[in-house]
């Protein structure tokens, strides 16, 4: 199962009222088969423009930041339900891209730069590259055409 980021907008609420919602949220996901791996709270900051969500505007709310593995299927009927609530202003699901460990290895890193292969490379790349000079198809020695 994939990781994804739920980044959800919660209205100005009372803290009891807020650990509601955020049980709501984490029962949706753990009904569809998904398991939480880490919630962050970001507090209560001002949003960016003025939101209007469910009749009302806001212009403050609640960021929450939630990690989660689910099955893909399962991401469109979460999205679906997390937007009817009323006390979710705004609610966005991003898949994380894991990014595979780089092998690395010291002597390559000790090496002078113009030994590693990574420069090399570039040298090639920029010796492709390079315009090449302008010869003169006279068949003279010299190029008559200068003062």
């Amino acid at each position: 199962m994939p990781t994804y980021e739920l980044t959800v907008l919660l209205r100005t609420m009372t803290r009891p009222e807020i650990t509601s919602t955020l049980k709501r949220t984490a029962d949706s996901i753990f009904s569809s088969g998904g398991v939480i791996r880490k919630i962050d709270s970001l507090g209560l900051l001002k949003t960016p423009y003025k939101i209007s969500s469910h009749g009302a505007v806001h212009r403050e709310a609640n960021y929450f930041l939630i990690y989660f593995d689910a099955s893909p299927s399962s991401i469109l009927n979460l999205g679906e339900g997390f937007s009817r609530d009323i006390d979710i202003v705004r609610q966005r699901i991003y898949k994380q891209i894991t990014e595979d460990p780089k092998p690395c290895t010291l002597s390559e890193e000790v090496k002078p730069p113009a030994y590693r292969l990574e420069v090399q490379k570039m040298m090639e790349i920029a010796k492709a590259q390079q315009k090449k000079k302008f010869e003169y198809n006279t068949g003279l020695d010299y190029y008559p055409f200068q003062r």
